[in-house]
């Protein structure tokens, strides 16, 4: 009975023995398992967050995006002739953030720049409307200022707020701008990028606001709208300086 017992408690302990090791081994099975697991995840998420980071960079850092960013324009020749504060054109209201530019066009075949801005003068009396801008350009290129861009016209609807208007006179029903309209535009569109640090991203078009056919001629044609963007960049690539020498509230603030 002594030898069974002896035989049978070392049989006891081996299967013991191979339970213990059995499980040792599932233990450090699971543990790499874990392991590898936690390297796979953290690997990819430095991975994604890396690649995030870097495309931000690209974008940020890239082509014309950094162009506009960096460069600044002449102001153009400005004629201020500011609208005496009113409820219907001139409200005095503040903006607190310029994030766009709006570029509208006047519907009104052969009026020029100082009619229009006669105009909006007058509501403060007619009081048939409430509408403005902050710029208007002339068939000639001139370009008159209306309101200062510290604060809002009433041109862009739920826009007005963050946007800077530009209203453009034209000589046809079709309502594209002349020569002289468009190279105006194109600077003081370049300018006004550079003093509020925009790129053409956030330059639109009335249309974009609300869907109305404004400004037609950009509207009818968008590859015209898009060669409008790429001149304003072709300017200040050409003309623009790192360090502005003009970027200031003269006539423009």
């Amino acid at each position: 009975m002594t030898d069974k017992n002896t035989a049978y408690r070392k049989k006891r302990k081996r299967r013991k023995t191979k339970g213990a090791k059995r499980q040792e081994i599932l233990e450090a099975s699971l543990i790499v398992s874990v392991a590898v697991l936690v390297v796979a995840i953290l690997f990819f998420g430095i991975h994604t967050i890396s690649k995030h980071i870097k495309g931000k960079g690209e974008e940020s850092g890239s082509g014309t995006e950094r162009t506009e960013r960096q460069l600044y324009t002449p102001r153009p020749d400005l004629d201020v002739q500011l609208l005496t504060i009113n409820e219907y054109s001139r409200p005095g209201i503040a903006v607190n953030e310029i994030n766009g530019i709006v570029i509208h066009y006047t519907a009104n075949p052969g009026t020029t720049a100082q009619q229009n801005r006669d105009y909006f003068e007058g509501l403060k009396d007619s009081h048939k409307t409430k509408v403005s801008s902050h710029f208007v350009i002339g068939l000639d290129g001139e370009i008159i200022q209306c309101i200062p861009t510290a604060e809002i016209a009433y041109a862009s609807n739920d826009r007005n707020k963050d946007t800077i208007s530009i209203e453009c006179c034209i000589e046809d029903e079709t309502g594209r701008f002349n020569d002289a309209t468009y190279r105006s535009l194109v600077e003081l569109t370049a300018f006004l990028m550079g003093k509020y640090n925009l790129t053409t991203d956030d330059v639109i078009r009335h249309y974009d606001v609300t869907g109305k056919i404004c400004p037609k001629y950009f509207v009818d044609f968008p590859a015209a709208w898009d060669r409008f963007k790429e001149d304003v960049n072709d300017y200040i690539k050409k003309n623009g300086v790192t360090e502005s020498e003009d970027n200031t509230d003269q006539g423009a603030g």
